[in-house]
């Protein structure tokens, strides 16, 4: 049974870094697709980011691109997502989620870390 876990959330000012690790377990990392989605009281799931088995192919949400980067270590069955200049409005609970390469369905999920950005 495949097992995430978040770290590396916490309170950060307007314009400010924070860099997002989640560690799996109980999968052959290297064949899962990752993704990073986002929650905040009252609005939907938000997708983030996600990256590939290899890491080579990387996708991120319009309202995050030039300012997150997901990447993965495959030795270390850990991805993370660096978020610099960051904003008020990025401010939600960061879950990241796992899908085997040929699925559609993110099966795996951790609980999630709470970033907050103060103004």
């Amino acid at each position: 049974q495949g097992q995430l876990v978040e770290s590396g959330g916490g309170l950060v000012q307007d314009g400010g870094s924070l860099r997002l690790s989640c560690a799996a377990s109980g999968v052959t990392f290297s064949m899962y697709v990752m993704g990073w989605f986002r929650q905040s009281p009252g609005k939907d799931r938000e997708f983030v980011a996600s990256i590939s088995g290899s890491g080579g192919t990387t996708s991120y949400a319009d309202s995050v691109k030039g300012r997150f980067a997901i990447s993965r270590d495959n030795a270390k069955n850990t991805v993370y997502l660096q978020m610099n200049s960051l904003k008020p409005e990025d401010t939600a609970v960061y879950l990241c989620a796992a899908r085997y390469s040929t699925s559609s369905t993110y099966y795996y999920w951790g609980q999630g870390t709470q970033v907050t950005v103060s103004s």
